[in-house]
């Protein structure tokens, strides 16, 4: 089971207003530039098409992403503390509703930035994978301290990346990162509050 440690983060923390309009400004931001990519490179983007084998991989690689993190949290102590502050600053000020939130704006709009416009456009090769995986990976650090989780999220990226490569389908990284995002947001929230209101 995850549980949180008790780390603080390098930052003040943000209330739950802040976080919603930072999602949504971010979601908003990528939105804008992956529409501007488009229009100054003509590849085609990834399309997203409804197709219940790509859903359902989509839905399994999520369950294998989130059990390798799990695991990776158990295993690695520098890559749980790099979690537990990234994590913190961001779900402590939340509550349940804004889960549903935090799963689907990250999971939209970086995947149609990064997968979506970036991959094919920097080639549907193992550069333009490696390329766009990193940029993403970069995207969630919040300090040169959260290495492991930057390197964490290039991981994924590679695996996002790989998926989009083999089904030409959008749906598929997008199905994953939101169940990741869900679950694994999710599961923290909940050994925290555990945490937080069991008796020391």
């Amino acid at each position: 089971m995850v549980k949180p440690t008790s780390q603080q983060p390098e930052f003040e923390p943000l209330s739950r207003s802040q976080i919603l309009i930072a999602m949504g400004i971010t979601a908003i931001i990528l939105l804008v530039v992956a529409k501007i990519w488009l229009r100054l490179d003509a590849t085609p983007q990834i399309p997203v098409r409804f197709d219940i084998p790509d859903l359902l991989w989509g839905a399994s690689l999520g369950l294998g992403i989130t059990g390798c993190s799990a695991l990776l949290y158990q295993l690695w102590p520098r890559y749980r503390q790099s979690a537990d502050i990234y994590l913190q600053l961001i779900l402590k000020p939340l509550i349940w509703p804004d889960m549903f939130w935090l799963g689907l704006l990250p999971g939209l709009s970086e995947e149609l930035l990064f997968r979506g416009v970036m991959l094919p456009s920097l080639g549907l090769n193992w550069m333009g994978l490696l390329i766009s995986s990193l940029c993403f990976g970069i995207l969630h650090m919040s300090s040169l301290q959260q290495w492991p989780y930057v390197l964490w999220a290039s991981i994924v990226g590679l695996a996002l990346g790989y998926s989009t490569f083999a089904t030409h389908n959008l749906l598929v990284p997008v199905t994953a990162h939101i169940l990741t995002n869900f679950i694994s947001s999710t599961t923290w929230k909940w050994c925290y509050q555990r945490q937080s209101t069991s008796p020391s």
